[in-house]
């Protein structure tokens, strides 16, 4: 009887022993897979948040800074040492993933009957930590931060500050040794000299022999091969035209009213221009107000806003013609370029009796510019002494000052709004409906800068 009552005793001990045991591998294997989990949630955070935070526009991060939240700030901060942001993104993002390898290997030791060969559980551990990697690691995160890079930033920013604190010092060591790197490489290959250090080798060499004046001029000729029809153009908006269908005295009229020699002429719209009318023709009909003013219509030359402003000079040259219409790549009319808004790219603004600069142009001082909205960025560029191409990189396809703004802005401003770029502050002074009328440039130059 005690023999039977022992091994009673036994087979329930070991019963226990076994859903104890049973029931703690279940509990490990529900904890490796919560932990799991949150290191995918976390590789898929920083894997997204570098697509998100590097693809960031001009315009995005001058929004950010237009709401000042606590997060935003965070954001922007970051931004403001990309270097460090990508090292830290980098470092953390390879001790997650080297993380999810050992939990998975723990996982796979847990779910794994214990008598499969070691090169069957190799291969089954590498294809779904792969699997799992690239899926959730890779390609859902930085599909998703591509199409909300803004969202996916802001929400990765918290999590990128803890990460910056923890891997701060091995970030530090990462910079620092690629910075070096960089001065290394840099003193050795051939480097590329700009436009700006053409025109500072220009003001070396003739500045103390030549006048100001002359010294634009050679900048002028240094610039005028990389310059677009459509950035020296007359926008749609300012286009002076004469409707085909009016009689000889309106025609008369409109001729000076808007006081240009040479002014289109359409049928319809301004994407129908069939031709250009010279308004000196009209002197020998002058008395008249009944003539067919139709027989004095010259062909008009139309040109791409893509072309450069290089070839169209040989081309005005060539077909003796002073001013082009310009069409976009859909037909329409963009604008008019003259031969004066040419050779005001080499020589300056040409005034005549006409221009009014008191509306397109005023100096407060060195620091402070009120220009119209209409006044293209080159112009602007040049008239306060800066390189034509300070506002290229965020510039896309704005030609105007109102463009510049409503880029870098990302919506349309109220008046007395300041908006900031770089050095640059842009306060919109006056609008109508939906245009930029006048805009105030102020540029915060340092003291290094104001000496120079």
């Amino acid at each position: 009887m005690e023999s039977s009552s022992d091994g009673e005793v036994n087979l329930t001990t070991l019963l226990l022993q076994a859903t104890v045991d049973n029931s703690s591998s279940a509990t490990a294997v529900t904890i490796l897979i919560i932990v799991i989990l949150l290191l995918l949630l976390m590789t898929a955070i920083t894997s997204g948040s570098e697509v998100a935070f590097f693809s960031l526009t001009a315009k995005d991060v001058n929004y950010l800074k237009t709401k000042e939240t606590a997060i935003n700030k965070l954001a922007i901060r970051m931004l403001e040492k990309p270097k460090m942001l990508l090292a830290t993104i980098l470092i953390g993002n390879n001790f997650i993933n080297i993380a999810i390898v050992i939990t998975m290997k723990m996982l796979m030791d847990k779910l794994l009957p214990p008598h499969i060969s070691e090169m069957m559980f190799f291969v089954i551990n590498a294809v779904v930590v792969t699997f799992l990697l690239v899926l959730f690691g890779e390609v859902l995160p930085k599909v998703y931060a591509t199409q909300n890079n803004m969202r996916m930033a802001l929400f990765a920013a918290p999590v990128l500050n803890v990460m910056g604190g923890i891997f701060k010092p091995v970030s530090k060591v990462l910079v620092n040794s690629t910075n070096y790197i960089e001065r290394r490489i840099g003193n050795t290959k051939t480097t590329t000299i700009s436009n700006e250090d053409f025109e500072h080798a220009i003001e070396l060499t003739v500045g103390h022999t030549a006048t100001k004046q002359e010294v634009n001029i050679f900048k002028g000729i240094l610039k005028f091969s990389n310059i677009a029809v459509k950035q020296i153009m007359r926008t749609r908006m300012d286009v002076g035209a004469i409707p085909h269908d009016i009689s000889f005295k309106e025609v008369k009229e409109r001729a000076i009213e808007l006081g240009y020699s040479r002014l289109p002429v359409y049928e319809e719209s301004l994407d129908k221009i069939v031709g250009i009318v010279h308004t000196k023709k009209f002197l020998p009909y002058n008395q008249l107000d009944d003539y067919d003013w139709h027989e004095l219509i010259s062909p008009a030359y139309f040109v791409h806003e893509g072309k450069m402003i290089e070839d169209l000079l040989k081309e005005f040259q060539k077909e003796r013609v002073h001013l082009a219409v310009v069409v976009d790549e859909f037909g329409g009319t963009s604008g008019i370029v003259t031969l004066e808004d040419i050779m005001e790219e080499i020589i300056g603004e040409i005034k005549d009796e006409f221009d009014d600069d008191e509306h397109q142009y005023k100096k407060i001082d060195d620091n402070n510019y009120i220009f119209e909205g209409k006044t293209l960025i080159n112009d602007a560029c040049r008239l306060m002494g800066l390189p034509s191409d300070t506002f290229e990189n965020v510039r896309e396809e704005s030609d105007s000052m109102a463009g510049l703004l409503l880029e870098l802005s990302g919506r349309f401003p109220t008046v007395n709004e300041v908006i900031t770029h770089d050095i640059f502050d842009f306060t919109v002074l006056s609008l109508d409906k939906m245009r930029i009328q006048r805009i105030k440039v102020t540029i915060n130059r340092s003291e290094e800068q104001e000496e120079d």
